[in-house]
């Protein structure tokens, strides 16, 4: 893809990756949301002129596919480019690779606004960017659409009543803490993503009775994400989430997850996840026996999903 610029290179920590063994999916939204500040500076909003202006590109929603999983160590590339534009939306493709393979580790599409960085309100685009975007502009590869989600227009916020009355499992609760939060005090990307993967061993529990914490060999991996951001939460706020199954396939499984305010009961992100059951010595997906499928299919929720 020629026109892909250079956003990051980088490596996998081990304190990056989770109990399955591989980089955390919290680690590809923010190592993405830190290639979008580079994409930036080479769009012409660089770190100067955005303290200039206080604003900032920011992404309204995340589509991730996770196309090979990453361990301690594993170098990193990011590159990226502009896809599209619609109105003031940018249209940004973001790939991660591995640095001593070449091949493709994740895939990032994000829908990205200008806003003001003190309220997060959107702002229109500047016209000296035009050119920018111009020279920026790549094509999106196969590889980089979207594979088992729906694509279509998000579903209409909805509130935390609602999810309860859906019967969507509880399934995180907490505080945004300051460690969490950008600058500015918003709660950071990453962790919108972080807290749905702190969710997991929860949400398991209550939908397929598994403890991942007594079976070393079994875990899980997610293949592909849609998130879509809804409002900011700040430090200090109380959140929670509610999740619920979406879909059954002969290996895959649809997640959706809904985070709201305590306070007010609005929806501050959603999203929908594509995961599978990682056999953890041999590193790969196995598929769902036939009691545990029934199991899940009894636990489906209409309606949901990002």
């Amino acid at each position: 893809m020629t026109n892909m610029v250079p956003l990051l290179r980088s490596s996998v920590q081990t304190w990056e990756c989770d109990d399955m063994g591989h980089m955390n999916v919290q680690f590809y939204v923010a190592k993405a949301n830190e290639g979008l500040d580079v994409l930036a500076h080479h769009l012409g909003h660089g770190p100067q002129r955005s303290r200039e202006t206080n604003t900032l590109l920011l992404p309204g929603e995340h589509h991730i596919r996770f196309h090979r999983e990453q361990r301690p160590g594993a170098g990193l590339t990011l590159e990226g480019g502009v896809t599209g534009r619609d109105g003031e939306v940018l249209k940004v493709y973001e790939e991660l690779t591995n640095s001593a393979s070449g091949t493709v580790a994740a895939t990032i599409n994000a829908d990205v606004v200008l806003v003001d960085a003190g309220t997060r309100a959107p702002q229109p685009l500047p016209a000296s960017m035009d050119a920018a975007i111009a020279t920026h502009t790549v094509d999106l590869p196969k590889h980089g659409e979207a594979r088992g989600l729906d694509m279509g227009p998000p579903v209409n916020a909805p509130t935390l009543g609602q999810a309860d009355d859906m019967g969507m499992v509880y399934t995180w609760q907490g505080v945004v803490k300051p460690k969490q939060c950008t600058s500015q005090g918003f709660m950071s990307q990453q962790h919108f993503m972080g807290l749905v993967s702190d969710s997991i061993p929860n949400l398991l529990s209550q939908t397929r009775g598994d403890d991942r914490s007594a079976d070393p060999n079994i875990g899980g991996a997610a293949l592909e994400y849609r998130f879509v951001y809804r409002s900011w939460p700040k430090n200090g706020d109380i959140l929670t989430l509610r999740s619920g199954l979406k879909h059954v396939g002969p290996k895959t499984y649809t997640w959706a997850h809904w985070m709201f305010d305590v306070e007010t009961g609005k929806a501050v992100a959603t999203a929908e996840a594509v995961a599978v059951t990682l056999d953890l010595v041999a590193r790969k997906a196995i598929g769902i026996p036939d009691a545990m499928r029934t199991h899940l299919e009894s636990q489906l929720v209409e309606g949901i999903g990002a």
